[in-house]
């Protein structure tokens, strides 16, 4: 019998966790405009083109985790083959050029009519954790068991790899094995198999970057991007040259000039960097500290969930929001190669915000229904 679908128990959710969240979305519609006013006169003649489309993402967004902060989170346990299955069935439409819309060299984005496009692989992810939490949380599928709880989810996983993989995007790869690697280790999984996992994970992306010159050309200019400036070091140095540019306070809000079609991407996967250089190093503190500060609330929300699904569920969400943070700074600040990936809440593009929001909404559910201190004290001492 499905649970009930509104939780009453615990009606406060996490209002710092919702905090959090609240203030990165409105720095992102700011930079998202102020990194785009130039463009969206050049190619539109609406110096608002883009934040008008973000502004409509994030009330989507926000109406997604409203909605889902109210939907009992245990629903999510009986409709994740589904959702599963749905994930396959939008990879493979991605593929299939009828159906696809081809940007900047990929095919990650989903024609839906006169729609907007959608760029399937960030609901994806949020698929993937729901369904790695109930199955991990299902008492004969414990990771420890190769056969029956390691094996199964790990071949998934490859396939849906290799498919994000042809559309190609290594960032979104990069992550979903990340958080699914953590959420196994969380759910008890051996460490040896893990370990392994990881080798072979670290070769077959040595073979990835060799297999495609353009992931050579990233690699090299991580390495040395001054080897060739104008080239294959033109994006990295031109991002360096804006966070630089920015020193401790910045030159102040919408006074970037790195984004005048020198930082490929301003509004994207580079909008960190246009933020480095109107807020300065304080700004980037602050934004760091927002991420800090939602990952400290998720990481409490996964020790308070009533239930192994619920801790699994919002360990997953919250690794997945972690690891593309920092895998996106991490690139912008030369730190990792470059993979392209969103920061999320700041960066423009409406799938991503929408399915983060979507999946804070979850996340705030899940702390609906948190166990008190007692509780766990009480659960602490009878181990």
């Amino acid at each position: 019998m499905l649970a009930p679908l509104v939780s009453l128990s615990r009606p406060r959710p996490d209002y710092l966790l919702l905090a959090f969240v609240g203030a990165l979305v409105v720095i992102g519609l700011q930079l998202v405009y102020s990194a785009t006013f130039a463009l969206a006169i050049t190619e539109y003649e609406n110096v608002i083109y883009f934040l008008q489309r973000q502004a409509v993402w994030a009330c989507i967004g926000t109406v997604l985790l409203l909605l889902l902060m109210r939907l009992d989170y245990h629903v999510w346990r009986v409709l994740a083959p589904v959702l599963l299955a749905l994930t396959v069935a939008v990879l493979v439409l991605v593929l299939i050029p009828q159906f696809s819309v081809a940007q900047y060299g990929a095919s990650r984005w989903l024609r839906l009519g006169p729609l907007p496009p959608v760029q399937p692989s960030e609901f994806v992810k949020l698929a993937l954790v729901i369904g790695l939490a109930a199955w991990l949380s299902h008492p004969s599928h414990r990771p420890d068991r190769f056969y029956a709880g390691f094996l199964p989810p790990w071949a998934f996983l490859g396939v849906l790899t290799v498919m994000i993989m042809k559309q190609p995007d290594l960032g979104t790869a990069l992550v979903i094995l990340l958080t699914s690697t953590t959420v196994f280790f969380l759910a008890g999984a051996d460490v040896r198999s893990l370990a392994l996992l990881c080798a072979g994970g670290i070769v077959a992306g040595g073979a990835l970057i060799g297999s495609a010159s353009y992931r050579v050309e990233r690699w090299a200019s991580f390495l040395d991007p001054w080897q060739d400036p104008a080239g294959i070091g033109f994006h990295i140095i031109q991002l360096l040259i804006a966070l630089g540019s920015g020193g401790i306070f910045g030159l102040g809000v919408g006074a970037s000039r790195q984004k005048f079609f020198y930082v490929p991407g301003a509004h994207t996967d580079g909008i960190f960097a246009i933020l480095g250089e109107e807020l300065g190093l304080v700004g980037c503190l602050v934004v760091i500290l927002l991420y800090a500060g939602l990952v400290y609330r998720g990481a409490r929300i996964v020790q308070q969930a009533p239930d192994l699904f619920g801790q699994l569920l919002a360990a997953g969400v919250i690794s997945w929001i972690a690891y593309q943070t920092l895998v996106n700074i991490g690139g912008i600040t030369r730190s990792i190669p470059l993979t392209g990936i969103p920061l999320p809440f700041l960066s423009y593009g409406g799938s991503s915000l929408a399915a983060t929001l979507a999946a804070i909404g979850i996340l705030l559910n899940i702390s609906r229904q948190a166990k008190s201190r007692s509780e766990i004290i009480i659960e602490s001492a009878q181990r």
